[in-house]
């Protein structure tokens, strides 16, 4: 089975890779155009893909050799899998080995953001920091505040988890069903979490129907000593309205993992002091790299097998 690996991996999970497939590993700087999708959809029997490799429809068109794309990621946004699926070409994620790592991240944001730890830690590696004084850097507190989580799946749930468990906050979700968190969660209608929540976090993933699901409007439901994380994805975001938000004042400020033409990264965000931004940092753990690796090429070795992948989307 002629496999192409398209990003540099773990050692641990290159060497898993090279012991069962006659694998090729592009290793590219960045992701895969649409054009190069579709030429190793017509050279391999599979491709191991990641984030903004460029399997869309085009690229799923004409005679193809491939018969599976397995993803490194939860999400998949950057492949058409209706595409694929009308192709006869099956499609994997890696679910489940994301959850704690990513879950980790948004408490990282939502903290620093409170706290004003990024322009806390700019402000001393600038040589300008003099001394504690009383009313240096404040920030908010989060122990007992209102956490709103827009979409409590497995991310959601665990941030949920870490929020009531480790600091005692009041839980709020927006989700299309009701969910058992296993403690006090209220599921409320999308205006109620933005206006009651202290802390607002995305963790819906990409899709048609959640793209820009927060913009302007929601923007401006929210409290203004209010916080607005985003560890999903950048495009449920409208980023502009969010910089609009930030540059006037009307939220306290945000927490970003990830952005909406990412690697892109707008001046006007990076220049605002009220943000925290992080270059996508949710899995980047080792062995979280390693777990998200391996559970993308037992989908592949299950399908080499004859057998259903395990995580087939």
């Amino acid at each position: 089975m002629k496999l192409l690996v398209t990003r540099q991996l773990t050692p641990a999970v290159e060497a898993k890779a090279a012991a069962e497939f006659d694998v090729t590993f592009r290793n590219g700087a960045v992701p895969m155009t649409e054009e190069e999708a579709h030429a190793a959809l017509q050279g391999y029997d599979a491709l191991l893909v990641t984030l903004g490799d460029k399997v869309t429809a085009q690229a799923l068109q004409g005679d193809l050799r491939a018969r599976i794309v397995s993803n490194f990621g939860v999400g998949y946004n950057h492949i058409d899998a209706a595409a694929a699926k009308a192709r006869g070409i099956v499609v994997t994620n890696t679910p489940g080995a994301v959850t704690d790592a990513t879950a980790d991240v948004a408490m990282t944001l939502l903290l620093m953001s409170a706290r004003r730890a990024g322009a806390g830690e700019r402000y001393v590696r600038s040589g300008a920091w003099t001394g504690w004084t009383p009313t240096q850097f404040l920030g908010q507190h989060v122990t007992g505040k209102t956490v709103g989580i827009i979409g409590l799946g497995r991310i959601g749930a665990a941030i949920a988890r870490r929020c009531h468990f480790g600091f005692g906050m009041q839980v709020l979700y927006y989700n299309r069903s009701a969910k058992e968190a296993g403690f006090p969660a209220r599921q409320v209608t999308l205006d109620a979490l933005l206006a009651a929540s202290d802390f607002v976090v995305v963790a819906v993933p990409a899709a048609p129907e959640t793209h820009h699901l927060i913009g302007a409007a929601e923007f401006a439901r929210m409290q203004a000593h209010a916080h607005f994380i985003n560890i999903a994805r950048g495009d449920i975001v409208d980023e502009p309205a969010l910089i609009a938000t930030l540059e006037a004042g009307r939220i306290a400020g945000a927490g970003l993992d990830v952005f909406e033409k990412e690697p892109f990264v707008p001046e006007a965000l990076r220049r605002l002091e009220n943000v925290t931004l992080l270059p996508h940092l949710g899995t980047a753990a080792l062995e979280v790299r390693d777990a998200m690796g391996f559970m993308a090429l037992d989908n592949l070795i299950a399908f080499r097998d004859g057998q259903m992948p395990p995580n087939a989307i």
